[in-house]
């Protein structure tokens, strides 16, 4: 029994309870408005339904979009309010269901119940507008100029009632943002609507005084503005293509990829699903073009262009040149694994294509050296990921290139080479705090040490634990931009004097970015003052909005700075430190993190807390 309620809650999901309701109302005003009179209709208005039939189906079937990129729209809406205001609410509904009905025969592959959605999506929008058309003093029959708010209220409601209940839809299924849908069904939308309110009360005069006569003039000119909006889209895409691709390679430019880069990286961040990213760089290319030429280099660069787009023609992934030699492929739904796979084939296969000129080329044939990063949760920044790319394709150019590297796939021995390295060249850069402040320069290094133990208790992947070690040893290299002065003051910072401090952590991002090798630490130089609950600087990021790693990083740089000695200064022990960080957990400080933070400092050795205490 348990069982079978498991796999019932399993299939009811949030979208099937709303499909649900929303059907359950269309039939509702089916049944309400229904009242048998079709049974007594005579053969005139019965022509007349034919006709407004007619009409729908035509105009469904010149659907059209407008620009940027909205959702197919139609005028067929036009006819069930000129409906509404002629004939009445009945008419108007069973039109409507005779149209449903034939919709269901025509698309056959489409689900019943997206069929019956959108019957009764139109029939609650066609209710609720009628309602208000009554309410509002509005009459059937001819147009009355003196009751033209009841038209105007009707259609916004009308316009409204569709929105909404299509925003909700959409919202519930795809996990969109609220902007999103305001952009797809308010701002692209309100034309469409606008023109339709137009066209509904220009047939509701029309029908009513020349039938359908009327009728077909309307429909003529919903036709030609269809067909207007339709080549009007086009033209729109002809345009933004044109703008998006390379002309060198036929692929999509630099411009294009960012924009695409930053769209798949919310979708799969909202629908947690993978997403990684290729870099690729011709191997030697400035090798070719000079002993051939820019012309012959372009030529090459043409080829690779059209080889990576037959070799990814069906798949999801987005091509693009770059820059100069280099190129991305962007894979939504492949890992890492899956990605290098697909790369690395890629590479052999273009190893073994023939090219003139190939016989220069140290490895003797065309080749390319590649680097692939996955989108992780703790990437706020669509640079972060291009960064850990780039940065695997340093790696594969290292190693002799015509080689895929994976970020973060480095074997042990690279690592801590790598990692000392890295070690002695930040320190280059604190001795700076020797002459300036001290203090500073004793705080990164004591941070550091809590970072490398943390990393063991966190039991952090080897990527994770040097990008945490390095980025606590890094974190307040801002402050070497603040002045003297203002650094070793005693008495209270001013208001301008404060910003001035607060800004070490902008500062100290663009050190950062000054150096490729350390572009993937800028999340703990620039997120070590966000607060759990959002009132933190410099961005006022929230809970999970901070990346995991910036967050413990927050309680150590705090536990530090509360335990630290310096003169005419107070100084918390370790357990007062203790009980301010419990008393901050859930405000200033993860309370997950802070717990286990707690607990590692509480069976440390006295010997090692005494050390610490010190500064030694």
């Amino acid at each position: 029994m348990m069982s079978l309620l498991k796999k019932l809650q399993e299939r009811v999901t949030a979208t099937g309870i709303y499909v649900f309701l929303i059907c359950t109302a269309g039939v509702v005003v089916l049944l309400y408005t229904n009242h048998w009179s079709f049974l007594y209709y005579s053969t005139t208005e019965w022509v007349t339904i034919y006709s407004l039939l007619g009409a729908v189906l035509i105009l469904e079937h010149f659907t059209f979009q407008l620009p940027p990129a909205s959702n197919k729209q139609s005028m067929d809406s036009s006819v069930y309010l000129a409906c509404i205001f002629v004939h009445g609410i009945e008419m108007a509904i069973l039109v409507l269901l005779l149209s449903a009905i034939i919709a269901a025969f025509r698309h056959k592959k489409l689900s019943w119940w997206k069929h019956t959605v959108n019957f009764s999506i139109y029939a609650i929008s066609i209710f609720l507008s009628s309602t208000v058309f009554e309410l509002t003093g509005g009459t059937q029959g001819a147009l009355n100029a003196e009751h033209f708010n009841s038209y105007l209220l009707a259609l916004i409601c009308y316009f409204a009632v569709n929105t909404i209940t299509l925003g909700i839809y959409f919202y519930i299924a795809y996990k969109g943002s609220f902007n999103e849908l305001k952009q797809a069904f308010l701002a692209e939308s309100l034309l469409v609507y606008l023109c339709t309110l137009i066209l509904s009360l220009v047939l509701t005069t029309l029908i009513y005084y020349n039938g359908i006569l009327g009728l077909l003039l309307v429909l003529g000119l919903s036709m030609l503005l269809s067909h207007a909006f339709k080549q009007m889209f086009t033209m729109y895409r002809e345009i933004e293509e044109k703008a998006n691709m390379d002309r060198r390679t036929g692929l999509y430019n630099h411009s294009y990829f960012e924009n695409t880069l930053e769209t798949e990286l919310s979708t799969s961040k909202s629908q947690n699903t993978p997403l990684s990213l290729a870099l690729i760089d011709i191997d030697d290319f400035k090798k070719y073009n000079d002993h051939f030429g820019h012309l012959k280099g372009d030529q090459l660069l043409g080829f690779l262009g059209e080889f990576l787009k037959k070799e990814t023609a069906g798949t999801p992934i987005t091509v693009s040149r770059y820059g100069g030699e280099e190129f991305t492929l962007l894979m939504p739904e492949y890992t890492a694994e899956q990605a290098y796979e697909m790369v690395n084939a890629i590479r052999k296969k273009l190893n073994d294509s023939r090219y003139e000129g190939v016989e220069i080329f140290p490895h003797g044939c065309l080749s390319f050296s590649a680097g692939i990063a996955q989108n992780r949760i703790d990437i706020y920044d669509k640079s972060q990921l291009v960064d850990l790319a780039d940065k695997a394709l340093y790696y594969a150019k290292k190693q002799g290139k015509n080689i895929v590297y994976m970020h973060g796939s480095f074997n042990e021995v690279e690592r801590e080479v790598d990692l000392g390295q890295d070690i002695r060249d930040i320190e280059q850069q604190l001795n700076l705090f020797l002459h300036k402040d001290i203090n500073t320069f004793k705080h990164s290094k004591r941070v550091f040490r809590y970072a490398a133990d943390m990393s063991e208790v966190l039991q952090l992947g080897p990527e994770d634990k040097r990008r945490f070690a390095l980025g606590a040893l890094i974190h307040d290299i801002g402050k070497l931009e603040i002045p003297w002065n203002i650094l070793n003051k005693k008495e209270k910072l001013s208001c301008e004097e404060w910003q001035m401090v607060k800004a070490h952590v902008t500062w100290g991002k663009r050190i950062i970015e000054a150096n490729e090798r350390f572009i993937d630490l800028v999340p703990f130089v620039e997120l070590h003052h966000e607060r759990y609950d959002g009132g933190g600087y410099p961005f006022g990021f929230k809970g999970e909005q901070i990346p995991r790693l910036c967050r413990m990083l927050t309680i150590i740089d705090s536990f530090d700075a509360m335990t630290t000695e310096r003169p005419y200064q107070p100084t918390k022990t370790f357990e007062e430190a203790i009980e301010e960080l419990r008393a901050c957990s859930g405000s200033q400080f993860d309370p997950e993190l802070t717990a286990i933070f707690i607990h590692y400092i509480q069976h440390k050795q006295p010997a090692f807390m005494d050390s610490m205490e010190t500064g030694l």
